[in-house]
C-alpha cells in the first residue's frame, strides 16, 4: 500500500481554498500555484511553477504591473495595504479576464522580503453583466 505522509494543514488550505491563491518570489517567479489559480487562467501548475508572473498579466499592463512589484518588494508594503483591486488578466486560451486580487508582501521573521502572495477571484462575468446592465437601460 502506498501511504503518503499527510501535507502540512498549511499547504492543504492553500490548495483547496475556493480563491486562486499564487505566490511568487521577490524576482516574481511563480513559487505556489494553488487548484483555483490553475481553473481560473488555465495553466497547471506544472505550467505556472518557475513562469514569471507576465504568465497571466496582460502585456499592456506588464511595466506597470512592474513598477509597483518592485516598489513593495523594497518597501515591504503593497500600495493597495490588502484591499482588493479590479485589474485584468489573461487565461490560458489568450481570453481577457477581470479579476479582483489582493496582495500582501510575504516577509520572514528577521522581515526581509521574501515575495508577494496574491487572492484572486475571476468576476468576469459579474463585470460583464453590470456593463450589459448600464447599456441596457
Amino acid at each position: 500500500m502506498d501511504t503518503k505522509p499527510e501535507a502540512p494543514l498549511g499547504d492543504l488550505i492553500v490548495e483547496q481554498t475556493a480563491d486562486a491563491v499564487i505566490y511568487s518570489n521577490s524576482d516574481g517567479v511563480i513559487e505556489r500555484w494553488n487548484a483555483a489559480a490553475a481553473a481560473m487562467f488555465g495553466y497547471g501548475a506544472d505550467e505556472a511553477l518557475g513562469q514569471s508572473l507576465d504568465l497571466i498579466i496582460p502585456e499592456r499592463l506588464r511595466a506597470a504591473h512592474w513598477r509597483g512589484f518592485e516598489v513593495a518588494m523594497s518597501s515591504g508594503k503593497t500600495r493597495l495595504h490588502g484591499r482588493p483591486t479590479l485589474t485584468r488578466a489573461g487565461h490560458k486560451t489568450g481570453r481577457k479576464l477581470y479579476v479582483e486580487m489582493s496582495f500582501a508582501v510575504v516577509v520572514d521573521a528577521a522581515g526581509r522580503t521574501l515575495g508577494s502572495v496574491a487572492v484572486a477571484r475571476d468576476v468576469t462575468e459579474r463585470i460583464d453583466r453590470e456593463r450589459a446592465a448600464a447599456h441596457g437601460s
